[in-house]
């Protein structure tokens, strides 16, 4: 399981293990055991949000993991909702707080508009506020680096042309089915490291009859062939689990896609994700 040793270096020379834990989905009262049962595996590399009502258990399994704090990266992100500069300075002591440590790592803005208005409205402004707040944050040393998600071309040159300090990180929905190629160069092109999340694409992927028959090709899973691709795009990966048997899994990606096989599954067409369809990131929009 090599990748756990493995990192990439944002361009404030800040390391992030490149395989991390995402916890979306996972209960308050189950994320401390799950952050315990993952560092216990061997990731160093922990993501939350304020959205998904569980920095206190992600911080309690930080706390009591038995490794030291300095060893583990720890995410987490503004709520979406957030777009004025008082609101986030209020968020990012809430988020300190409620973790219960020092710092924090990396911290990102949710969204580039709120849920409800996911790609629809003009929150440029309300961007920059937030992103004034977390670049305050990082130069008081209280985060590490800081950084957006589902951000697309547009939202990132709006910031970067107004920010002191450009994004270190774009958080996106990356996965086979679903590779954005131009934003994952155009961060590449502003030295913005990109994290996959969902990348098993929430689930959808795991009865698609071309991707198993390549997997089977390779000896792997499903899982481990999407995380996999994410990883050799150049990408974070975040798969998201409660389960140590698929932690374990997950992190067991130490065989290499061929560029043909990279192609195919770039070029394969959208998934469908049934239920959760209904989540703004898995909208379309």
């Amino acid at each position: 399981m090599t990748i756990l040793n493995d990192t990439l270096t944002l361009s404030n020379e800040v390391a992030i293990p490149r395989l991390g834990l995402g916890t979306w989905f996972i209960d308050d009262d189950q994320a401390a055991q799950a952050v315990r049962d993952a560092i216990e595996v061997g990731y160093r590399n922990i993501d939350t949000a304020q959205a998904y009502g569980n920095e206190r258990g992600v911080g309690e399994g930080v706390r009591t993991s038995g490794i030291a704090r300095d060893d583990l990266f720890v995410s987490t992100k503004l709520a979406a909702e957030i777009k004025d500069y008082e609101a986030a300075v209020a968020a990012i002591d809430e988020s300190l707080s409620t973790i219960g440590l020092d710092y924090i790592d990396l911290m990102l803005i949710h969204a580039p508009q709120p849920w409800d208005d996911f790609r629809e409205g003009d929150y440029a402004e309300g961007n920059r506020q937030a992103w004034k707040a977390l670049e305050e944050a990082h130069r008081a040393g209280r985060i590490r680096a800081i950084g957006v998600s589902n951000f697309l071309i547009g939202d990132l040159d709006d910031l970067i042309e107004h920010a002191s300090v450009a994004p270190h990180v774009n958080q996106i929905l990356a996965h086979v089915g679903n590779t954005p190629s131009e934003l994952i160069a155009h961060c590449r092109e502003h030295g913005i490291v990109v994290e996959a999340y969902s990348p098993i694409a929430h689930g959808a992927v795991l009865d698609s009859p071309d991707i198993t028959a390549m997997a089977d090709r390779y000896g792997v899973s499903v899982p481990q062939l999407c995380i996999r691709y994410t990883l050799q795009l150049g990408a974070v990966s975040l798969p998201k689990t409660a389960n140590p048997d698929h932690m374990r899994s997950n992190a067991d990606v130490d065989f290499v896609i061929s560029d043909h096989d990279m192609e195919t599954l770039r070029g394969l067409g959208q998934v469908d994700y049934g239920e959760f369809a209904a989540f703004p990131v898995f909208s379309g929009k």
